[in-house]
């Protein structure tokens, strides 16, 4: 572990809110309890606990969903999810949430994803990329300790109106780091034609899109989605044959987040997950944690996960991770940074 904890990652699937530490989860629980906004002893049991049930979980995410509803709190949560990954050497994160809008504090989606950047940029201890493209002009001297992109992302419970307004709002904040959008949410809710417009529209002004997809079984959905050609999807759980055919002929990157989907129940066991079939098509894959905090993971976890049980050595795990590069929705300038990074690592596993 501790040489995967020290070995340069990339980590692109990662939600905001479900990254929120335990402790911190614990005192914003603590605090709504005191103020009677929920009854702190339903909820201190599950955050303590780390092998939580799928019904533990969902209401951890309540719970999250409760505490999250102020602009203070998200500037905090960005600023220590952030500190956490890079903690564990994640050199490059594309932090991931969905735009809330809260009236009765004042809240918008601009003003939700405001407190975001505001956190990224509260970070003392960390040198911090937030520019887009930007960075393509620097020169290979300026050095960042972790690189940092956000993906807006749209809830399927949201409208055809609502999704656009949040691709718009990307648009707006390209300057801070914004580089791309996300569709995700309950799987059994909404339907494809009513995000389409807006992802469409998002693709054709530059913004990278990547999906949720198959986790649920939804043939026609999971065809629809593929056939968008994202830049990436998520998950991939529930495909038929057919639909992973189509997956490997159109080399779409798959994020895989081994833990979440144990947790979840979308794949029985660990030993039967996708990700060995994926890996030995060497089709283009990149591991991921999805809600660490939920999840009580980490990325440096999920790749010891992959080597211990589909027997991956350093080389292997160092590979894994350096051609994650290749799939970051970030500029030139930035992926060449990266490299760098690695081909320092690379020459020293090859020495030894």
């Amino acid at each position: 572990m501790d040489w995967l904890v020290s070995m340069p990652k990339v980590e692109l699937h990662a939600h905001l809110n479900g990254s929120i530490r335990n402790s911190t989860l614990l005192e914003l629980a603590r605090e709504l309890g005191e103020k009677g906004t929920i009854v702190f002893s339903d909820f201190e049991h599950v955050i303590k606990k780390n092998d939580r049930s799928l019904r533990e979980v969902f209401k951890l995410f309540d719970l999250i969903h409760i505490v999250t509803t102020d602009h203070k709190t998200i500037t905090r949560i960005t600023k220590e999810v952030v500190e956490d990954f890079a903690a564990e050497n994640v050199v490059y994160l594309e932090l991931r949430t969905t735009p809330k809008r809260n009236d009765s504090i004042g809240m918008s989606k601009k003003s939700y994803m405001e407190a975001v950047v505001e956190g990224l940029r509260s970070i003392s201890n960390l040198d911090i990329n937030l520019s887009s493209d930007d960075f393509d002009k620097c020169s290979s001297t300026n050095e960042k300790k972790i690189f940092v992109r956000l993906l807006l992302s749209i809830d399927r419970r949201e409208s055809t109106e609502s999704a656009m307004e949040t691709v718009n709002l990307a648009l707006e904040m390209r300057d801070v780091g914004v580089v791309g959008i996300d569709l995700s949410g309950n799987p059994t809710i909404g339907e494809w034609a009513t995000f389409f417009p807006a992802l469409k529209f998002a693709r054709e002004q530059g913004l990278s899109v990547t999906l949720h997809c198959g986790e649920v079984p939804n043939s026609v959905e999971i065809q629809s989605m593929l056939d968008f050609l994202p830049g990436r999807i998520g998950h991939a759980c529930c495909f038929q044959d057919q639909e992973w055919r189509k997956l490997k002929s159109s080399k779409i990157p798959v994020e895989i987040c081994l833990t979440s989907n144990i947790r979840t129940e979308t794949i029985s066991s660990i030993d039967v997950h996708h990700f060995a079939e994926l890996y030995k098509a060497n089709h283009p894959i990149v591991l991921c944690t999805d809600d660490s905090g939920v999840f009580s993971t980490n990325l440096s976890t999920e790749y010891a996960l992959v080597s211990s049980t589909f027997g991956l050595g350093r080389m292997e795990l160092f590979e894994l991770a350096r051609k994650a590069v290749d799939y970051i929705y970030a500029g030139k300038g930035v992926k060449m940074e990266l490299i760098k990074v690695f081909e320092s690592v690379g020459r020293t596993l090859e020495y030894n």
